[in-house]
């Protein structure tokens, strides 16, 4: 049983370790926005959007390290790097506030709802984002 489950995790590992830090970086993004919302009555949209800058330092941090367990060195590369993440997650950051604006302006629903949901499609964009563009593994000198 133990022999399945390291196998199992071995072969899911980069997934099963996106969506634990996913975890952990929506409840930074809730708990920041909440925080922010809720005792320091910010406005719901630059809630948003500080949690949102809270929550991409600490997704960069997790999946440049344990993550995709980036192997960029180097200023310029880790630079590029970095570049390429927060452009990326600026791109999901407006996703989720065109979400929050629908839901909350347009369709008067509950902005914590919203932010649940806006944290769903967000965690699958940035996973598709981060694998296909920032965190891909370089092809072997003989591929092409």
């Amino acid at each position: 049983m133990m022999k399945k489950g390291k196998a199992f995790f071995q072969k899911y590992r980069e997934l099963i370790l996106y969506i634990f830090f996913g975890g952990l970086t929506t409840l930074v993004n809730l708990g920041s926005y909440l925080l922010l919302s809720e005792p320091l009555r910010a406005p719901y949209l630059a809630a948003s959007v500080l949690a949102q800058v809270l929550s991409i330092l600490f997704a960069y941090v997790t999946n440049r390290i344990w993550v995709f367990e980036s192997k960029v060195h180097g200023f310029r590369g880790i630079a590029w790097e970095m570049a390429q993440f927060f452009a990326c997650r600026g791109a999901s950051l407006l996703l989720d506030l065109g979400f929050m604006w629908v839901g909350v302006e347009l369709f008067h629903l509950n902005d914590k709802v919203m932010k649940l949901f806006a944290n769903l499609l967000v965690i699958a964009a940035n996973y598709i984002f981060s694998k296909l563009f920032i965190f891909r593994k370089p092809s072997p000198p003989n591929s092409k």
